[in-house]
């Protein structure tokens, strides 16, 4: 594959490969493989649940993340991003339960329940970049700023920036990846 378009190599560190965390221009990005099953508390430290989905607009914009409830029967909840207060490498802490949790969108795509995670990513080229593995945003605005694709099972991942929202398509994801 011939890699022309620009890489997110300049903030994306080997160090910080498995931390997934990566700090830019004083603003920290998140991805949604680290948030993956991270419990979600209260202000108060009361425990709601645990994250099990992110969940996108279908301007490519994260929205909030989908947090499972602990119940008899699994409730799935909305939790928007500006009702978060903190991201912790243990835990996230919101700042109002009643408020914070809402119902999960009709118009929102789910990273996992719409299985965006394994579709093929094509820049607007139509180049392959291959299979969506995670993505990088921006934790206060939800923008999506890079791509992780890997090629295969066995393969080393890549990660790409992207400066444009994705077109999330029913078979592929169109990027830019292109400098605009």
């Amino acid at each position: 594959m011939d890699q022309q378009w620009k890489t997110f190599q300049h903030i994306y560190f080997q160090q910080e490969r498995d931390n997934k965390n990566v700090r830019k221009g004083g603003m920290t990005l998140r991805t949604f493989s680290l948030l993956k099953g991270m419990p979600v508390f209260t202000i108060k430290g009361e425990r709601i649940g645990t994250v099990h989905d992110l969940s996108i607009s279908e301007m490519g914009q994260v929205t909030g993340l989908v947090v499972h409830q602990q119940a008899l029967f699994k409730r799935a909840f909305h939790l928007e991003l500006d009702g978060i207060s903190s991201f912790g490498p243990d835990g996230i802490v919101i700042r109002q339960q009643d408020s914070a949790l809402s119902k999960v969108p009709a118009d929102s795509i789910c990273l996992s329940k719409d299985e965006l995670l394994g579709r093929m990513l094509f820049s607007e080229m139509g180049e392959e970049l291959g299979l969506l593995q995670d993505v990088y945003f921006k934790e206060k605005m939800g923008t999506i700023i890079a791509y992780e694709t890997t090629d295969g099972f066995f393969s080393e991942s890549t990660v790409i920036e992207s400066k444009q929202p994705p077109a999330l398509g029913k078979d592929t994801i169109i990027v830019s990846v292109y400098e605009q």
